[in-house]
Order: C-alpha cells, then sequence, then structure tokens
C-alpha cells in the first residue's frame, strides 16, 4: 500500500515505543513487586521493557540511580494514597505510614540494595511536605516541628525497612495475607540461663507475640502522642 512503511522484503516495519524513564520505573516497580526478592535484576526488567539491560543506562546514571527513582516513585505513591483532609493530621500521618509499610514490604529489593534511603526527588518532596504540615497544623511550635518531623521519618523509615528485610529474608510472605504476613517480632535465644536472664525467661513468651505490624503502627502512634503533649496553647492552626 503507498506511504506505508516498509522493512526489507516487503516486511512493515511496527515503530517500538519510546523508552522513557518513567517507563522503566513503572516497569521496575512492576518487576520488583513480581519477585518480592531482596534482589532487584536488570536482566528481568530489561526483559520487561523487551530491551537490552544496558539502554536503562541511558536515562539513569547507574543501578543506585534508578532503584532511588523507583523508591521516589514508591513515596509519591505513599503520599497520593492519603485522602484524610489536612485538618485531620492524625490521620495523614497514619495513612503515609501504613501505605508506606505496605508499599516497603511490596518492593523490598527496591530499599535492600540502596546505601541511603534519600531520593531528592519529587516524590519525597511531597512527602517532608505532608509531614512538616501535619506537624504544623497540630500546633507545635517550629523547633517541635522539626523535631517531631525527624522522629516521624526515623521511625517510619527504618522500621519499614527492617520489617521489609526480615520479611523478604525469612518468609517471602504475601503482603495480602495480613494474618501469615506479620509474624512474631523476637524469637527467644533456645538456650536461656535462669540465673543470669531471669527476665527474659519470665517474658519470652509475651515478647514472642508481639507482632511486627503492630510495634510499628504504636510507634507511629508514640510520635503523634508525643506531638500532642508539646502543643503551644492558643496555637493549634487551620492553616491552609
Amino acid at each position: 500500500m503507498p506511504g506505508t512503511p516498509r522493512g526489507r522484503r516487503g516486511s512493515s516495519v511496527t515503530a517500538r515505543p519510546k523508552l522513557t524513564a518513567d517507563a522503566i520505573v513503572q516497569a521496575g516497580l512492576e518487576v520488583a513487586a513480581a519477585s518480592r526478592s531482596g534482589v532487584f535484576s536488570a536482566k528481568e526488567l530489561g526483559e520487561k521493557i523487551g530491551a537490552d539491560p544496558t539502554s536503562i543506562y541511558r536515562h539513569f546514571k547507574n543501578k543506585g540511580h534508578l532503584l532511588q527513582m523507583m523508591l521516589d516513585e514508591l513515596t509519591a505513591r505513599c503520599v497520593a494514597s492519603v485522602t484524610a483532609p489536612p485538618e485531620e493530621w492524625r490521620d495523614r500521618l497514619r495513612q503515609l505510614a501504613n501505605t508506606t509499610l505496605d508499599e516497603f514490604c511490596a518492593h523490598p529489593s527496591v530499599i535492600m540494595e540502596l546505601t541511603t534511603l534519600t531520593t531528592h526527588g519529587p516524590g519525597e518532596a511531597d512527602a517532608v511536605e505532608l509531614v512538616l504540615d501535619a506537624f504544623t497544623r497540630a500546633g507545635l511550635s517550629s523547633s517541635e516541628i522539626v523535631q517531631h518531623y525527624a522522629l516521624f521519618s526515623l521511625q517510619l523509615i527504618s522500621s519499614a525497612t527492617t520489617i521489609a528485610r526480615r520479611r523478604s529474608e525469612e518468609h517471602g510472605a504475601d503482603l495480602a495475607d495480613d494474618t501469615d504476613a506479620f509474624r512474631a517480632w523476637f524469637d527467644a535465644p533456645h538456650s536461656l540461663n535462669l540465673s543470669k536472664h531471669p527476665r527474659t525467661v519470665e517474658l519470652s513468651a509475651q515478647i514472642a507475640r508481639l507482632d511486627e505490624r503492630d510495634l510499628f503502627r504504636r510507634g507511629v502512634e508514640a510520635v503523634i502522642e508525643s506531638a500532642e503533649s508539646r502543643v503551644v496553647p492558643d496555637r493549634v492552626t487551620g492553616a491552609s
């Protein structure tokens, strides 16, 4: 047919969709979610996008840079999941925390191969703004806002990372199975000396019943309660 691009021997030429950085990031997250492994495979990503894995590095400096951008996209998704209105600052923090734990556990290789979880990307910037705004609306002084932002971020990132790493290495559990995915937080040593470790012997059974997700949520609530206890009188704000 006139005007139709032809290849050799008259075969039609099908243009391959342009490979973009965003498309690679989205495909990378699909690969990470499918494997639930602690190791991210550039080879599997290449197969996913239908290109040689080396083509990825036309868009990213190296594998670490790609993983940073994947983490930033996860962070953006977490921020987008927050549906509570700004004045409901406690619920906004809870929603951000719960989704972060879910996303980290669903994509463990994204965080386990990075040496730093700072992305300097738009997703991270939006998350920082959300947390700072929440503690501002709580009515804290500027110094307390900053301190509680740091406390919340530390609790959120370190705990979610630890849980995701542990589950990936020990269980590979499916996040959808909430009763099985988050198991006992602590396994007591097999051999305990009653004279040297009396409290551990006494309480080990109770410690073994602790649940990772429950502990994570309790940590978040502790930061929220700390903020509530430090509200400056007459400073509770409903600022837009």
